[in-house]
This record gives C-alpha cells, structure tokens and sequence, in this order.
C-alpha cells in the first residue's frame, strides 16, 4: 500500500480518527478506582461500532498465533502496552493506567493513546505521565514535509530528562492508514538501523514514546501480548496518528482530556 495518503483518505482518517478519540474519551470519563479494565473497553467497543467504525485490535495477530482478544489494549503500571483490556482487574486509587485504541472506518485506520492517573497518583507517576506527553508533542512539531523521520526521533528523544527515564527501544511508532501497522518505523530514539527516510506530504504516521522510570528492557507477559518493563519501573505511553500536510503535521486522533 502507498505510504502516501489522498486528501479524499486523510479526510475519512479525520472522520474516523474523531471517532476514535470519542471512544477514548468515554472509557476516561469512567476510569476510576473499583472500575474493571473489562468495562472500560465494553464501553470504548460501543462507542466505536455505534459509530460505523469497527475496532482494528481485536482479533489482531501481529504476526503471532493468538489474535487480540479486546477492543483497548489497557496496560497498568510496570506494563507497558498491549495489555490485555477483557481482563477483570480492578483499578485501584493511585494506578496509572494505559489505554490504547484503534479502528477501521470506511476502510481506513487511526491509532491513539493515553496513560491516565486513577484517583490519587504519587508526584512520580504525574511527572511520568507529563514526559511522555511532551515527547509525544515534541515529536509531533517535527512531522514536517522535507524533514527526516529522524528529526521526530530526535526531538522525541531531546525532550527526555534521560537520567530519569528510558526510553523503550524495542518498540517504536509507524505509519497508519491502510494497514494497523505500515511503514516507515518512527523510533523514539536516534541511532540504530532504521532506513533514513524523508517526510512527505499525505504520510500519515503514528507518534507513539514509552518511558519508564528504569531501564529501556521489556519483555513479554505470559498471555503472549502484554508487554511489561523488565524491571518493574513504571511505564507511560502516549500516541497520536498526524497526516502531514502542506501547512505542517494534523492530528488525526484529537487527544482526550485526562486531567494531567
């Protein structure tokens, strides 16, 4: 599939990315302590297929043999993403909690996330929460046609205080649109062997930084999705899908409000 989007798709990406952020924002607005994980993505599920859109995680196989198994992908505290969203554990006051979310509309996908504080968080967990946020943004202003995707990398990377935090390496964000997952990888980091690759009006690529309050290493829970830091450090992840255009990067997927 082309990396380059039509007016005509980015558009029906806007719509669906809209969507998709009202999804979120209606698994948010009732995320609290004695809340299961299951509601929040019973809810998120509604929105999302009352909506005309379908969820495009759920039955996802990301190249393994076990498909996704709910619409959110709810990860708490050590774990990073991909957790699991139809478990039934319960929030409890001072959690932190990610929720990442996508879907198909009219043939075309968006992907978005947020990490949210459950009552009362330590100042800790807020200024994690905050970090991944600005990264997030600071990668997102970079998005610019004619820049590399490097230059998102970087910027990702220069917003991080990396004596506080790591940045998780084996993960990274991507294009969107056509496929859940597309080329070009945008890590969140500079260096390693990821192709240079120029930015170009109608990409549309998903800025997704995770940081943790120890190491870079993860690894992978015994379900076979939910991906967990090595050493039980707090985790954050924070995602936007963007259309780059002529007057600079769009987000798609509008961010919901989570009281950071």
């Amino acid at each position: 599939m082309a990396l380059i989007k039509t007016e005509d798709e980015i558009e029906i990406m806007r719509q669906g990315g809209a969507l998709l952020s009202r999804a979120l924002q209606a698994a948010v607005d009732v995320a609290k302590p004695g809340v299961t994980m299951r509601h929040l993505d019973e809810i998120a599920t509604s929105v999302i297929e009352e909506g005309g859109g379908t969820p495009s995680f759920k039955g996802y196989k990301g190249g393994g043999d076990i498909p996704f198994p709910s619409t959110v992908c709810i990860s708490k505290n050590d774990e990073v993403v991909h957790g699991v969203g139809s478990r039934d554990i319960v929030l409890e006051d001072g959690d932190i909690l990610g929720l990442d979310i996508g879907c198909w509309y009219k043939d075309l996908c968006t992907d978005m996330a947020v990490t949210i504080p459950i009552g009362n968080i330590s100042k800790e967990r807020m200024a994690l929460l905050r970090a991944t946020r600005d990264s997030m943004y600071a990668g997102v202003e970079n998005a610019k046609a004619g820049n590399m995707i490097s230059d998102i990398s970087g910027a990702v990377e220069d917003a991080i205080d990396m004596k506080t935090y790591g940045i998780v390496r084996a993960l990274v964000g991507h294009g969107v649109g056509h496929k859940v997952h597309e080329k070009p990888h945008v890590p969140n980091f500079r260096g390693g062997s990821f192709p240079k690759v120029k930015i170009k009006e109608g990409m549309c690529l998903a800025i997704e930084p995770m940081l943790t309050t120890g190491t870079h290493e993860i690894e992978t829970a015994d379900d076979g999705w939910t991906i967990v830091t090595e050493d039980g450090s707090d985790a954050g992840h924070f995602e936007v899908t963007l259309a780059v255009t002529k007057n600079g990067p769009e987000i798609l997927t509008p961010q919901p409000e989570v009281g950071i």
